[in-house]
């Protein structure tokens, strides 16, 4: 092997320690955002007279809120911001696309499949919450959390 193959750089795509910090802290928010969301959703379920969307909707609201705060002053506080304004709007409308993705596979086991047990439920809910949260995370850092501009 040469000396020029060997001192090629990292490709840009590796996994630097920035990145796996704020990969470990956006993991951190998504797993107590998902007690919230998931805790929340068997409680209502258990307790509320409400239909299954509902009680996916309902706790992934205070679940999103829990998550824009944590990520906004603690996975991604070195990220550019053009104002809390756009952010938010872009965050919660993000966010809304991911929920519909989590209500999608609550709706589709009960409603499509007829499967209305309780741990049909719960597979359909913690596949939701996976496909949404990969959205999420690209979504967050690609229109969200921007990286500042070098100068």
């Amino acid at each position: 092997m040469s000396t020029l193959q060997r001192s090629r750089p990292a490709p840009a795509t590796a996994l630097r320690p920035h990145r796996l910090r704020e990969l470990a802290r956006f993991g951190t928010v998504g797993t107590l955002g998902t007690v919230i969301s998931i805790g929340g959703a068997n409680l209502m379920r258990a307790l509320l007279p409400v239909g299954p969307v509902a009680t996916v909707l309902i706790p992934t609201m205070a679940s999103t809120l829990f998550s824009y705060l944590a990520n906004r002053h603690w996975t991604f506080r070195h990220r550019h911001t053009e104002g809390s304004g756009r952010e938010v709007a872009l965050f919660f409308g993000l966010n809304g696309a991911g929920m519909l993705i989590q209500a999608s596979c609550v709706a589709f086991t009960h409603y499509t499949l007829r499967l209305n047990d309780a741990l049909s439920y719960n597979v359909a809910l913690v596949t939701g919450l996976g496909l949404a949260s990969a959205w999420r995370y690209w979504s967050y850092r690609k229109w969200v959390f921007r990286r500042t501009a070098r100068v």
